[in-house]
């Protein structure tokens, strides 16, 4: 914990590898979210 972190550069943004870890977690969540089925709402 005493080094910097890791960074990826495209042109003008700049991001922590950690960061972009996260980010691409949280749209995963979402997307699962949007696509599976809600829990209770089945047709009888």
């Amino acid at each position: 914990m005493n080094h910097p972190g890791y960074y990826l550069h495209w042109g003008v943004i700049q991001i922590s590898a950690a960061n972009l870890i996260v980010i691409a977690l949280m749209i995963a969540v979402f997307l699962l979210a949007l696509l599976l089925p809600f829990p209770g709402r089945r047709q009888r």
